[in-house]
């Protein structure tokens, strides 16, 4: 059976949807069968995988009304063993569209119950916010990866959104895991880069992947071009990290 896994941070610009992107491919490439869902109404996994977002017909915001399965919205990438049930601007409406419906937060959840044994990996790309579709990413997932920037407000937040995740675990879903703090945009030449990873290892030690994403010019240019990072340059340190952290959910999940 597959294992679901948000990725979520209600900051924005912490590399959610890098990690998103660029975790999905290099699991690919370790020969896992990936799909990922893109929960955010910008669209940005979906565009990060080479899917044209305005051509999209079918995606997250259909699976979350019900109109269609999960299984309708699939659509394949250029990536490896990767498929995603893309994104587009109309999913903006689906928090207003949600709010009066009976079990809104298990609107993903009922959709993947029917895929789950299908991948080997569902990643959801979450929003960065805590509204109706974040909560319903991780009211449908069995673990939580948080990316946390290494900069001077990376811990800004984070308790608040811990605080969500123990009442998601309290109330909808018990057996929702923090898969790990994933540290990201890491610039050795910085002290405060490196304060910052020292705070968040002394804090939460075992919780931290011990793999950081470093800060890493091809990671930025890839999305141009509608590829992830193992597609645009595998021998750069940002696909060099992401492999790494693939190979250590792998391990860790073995």
């Amino acid at each position: 059976m597959g294992k679901i896994i948000a990725i979520a941070n209600q900051k924005g610009g912490v590399g959610k949807t890098t990690t998103s992107v660029n975790l999905a491919a290099s699991l690919g490439v370790l020969e896992k069968k990936i799909l990922l869902i893109d929960a955010d109404p910008q669209a940005n996994a979906t565009s990060g995988l080479g899917v044209d977002v305005e051509g999209v017909e079918f995606g997250t915001y259909q699976v979350l009304e019900h109109t269609i399965s999960a299984k309708e919205a699939i659509v394949e990438t250029n990536s490896p063993n990767v498929s995603i049930i893309p994104a587009h601007i109309d999913l903006v409406a689906i928090e207003i569209e949600l709010v009066d419906k009976q079990h809104r937060e298990y609107m993903l959840q009922k959709s993947l119950s029917s895929l789950k044994n299908d991948y080997d990996y569902i990643l959801i790309d979450c929003a960065p916010s805590l509204g109706l579709i974040t909560l319903n990413s991780l009211v449908a997932a069995d673990s939580v990866i948080i990316p946390i920037q290494c900069e001077y407000f990376a811990l800004e937040g984070l308790g608040k959104l811990l605080n969500t995740i123990k009442s998601i675990q309290n109330i909808h879903n018990a057996n929702l895991n923090i898969e790990g703090l994933l540290l990201t945009m890491f610039d050795s030449r910085l002290r405060l880069s490196n304060q910052v990873v020292d705070e968040v290892r002394k804090h939460f030690s075992s919780m931290v992947f011990d793999t950081i994403i470093r800060r890493n010019t091809r990671l930025g240019e890839a999305p141009s071009y509608g590829e992830s990072i193992i597609a645009y340059d595998a021998t750069s340190k940002g696909a060099v990290n992401y492999l790494n952290l693939a190979q250590e959910i792998l391990k860790k999940n073995s």
